[in-house]
């Protein structure tokens, strides 16, 4: 089975949405990094110059590959990704091998019955 990581960049007021979105798309779960910053295009400054860095989480989300599509759908939309600068990205990574993940293909490969390209149990 092929996967796919998802990063999601997004204020932690989102984090819970997302996360809803891309569970209710096929995603079986997520790492949730806290506290993460960082800066745009534009460095936001507030009192006596100080430059202000707004915490962000940071979702790392594994999807099986032919899920990666509604489910980064289901992110952008819920965490409203496309519009402004402000409100976070996402970006999809290859995963060439993983392991630790033996319930999750078998979770994985019951719920939708095996295509002609699927491997079940192959990283």
């Amino acid at each position: 089975m092929e996967f796919k990581l998802l990063m999601v960049f997004v204020d932690e007021d989102k984090t819970d949405k997302v996360l809803d979105a891309s569970r209710e798309a096929g995603a079986t779960g997520a790492t949730i990094i806290t506290n993460a910053r960082g800066q745009g295009l534009k460095k936001t400054l507030g009192i006596f110059g100080l430059e202000i860095l707004d915490p962000r989480d940071v979702l790392l989300i594994l999807v099986e590959s032919r899920r990666v599509d509604p489910v980064l759908a289901a992110v952008r939309n819920a965490g409203k990704l496309d519009e402004s600068l402000s409100t976070g990205i996402a970006l999809v990574i290859d995963i060439e091998q993983a392991v630790g993940l033996s319930d999750h293909v078998k979770s994985l490969a019951q719920k939708v019955p095996p295509g002609p390209d699927h491997k079940v149990g192959a990283t």
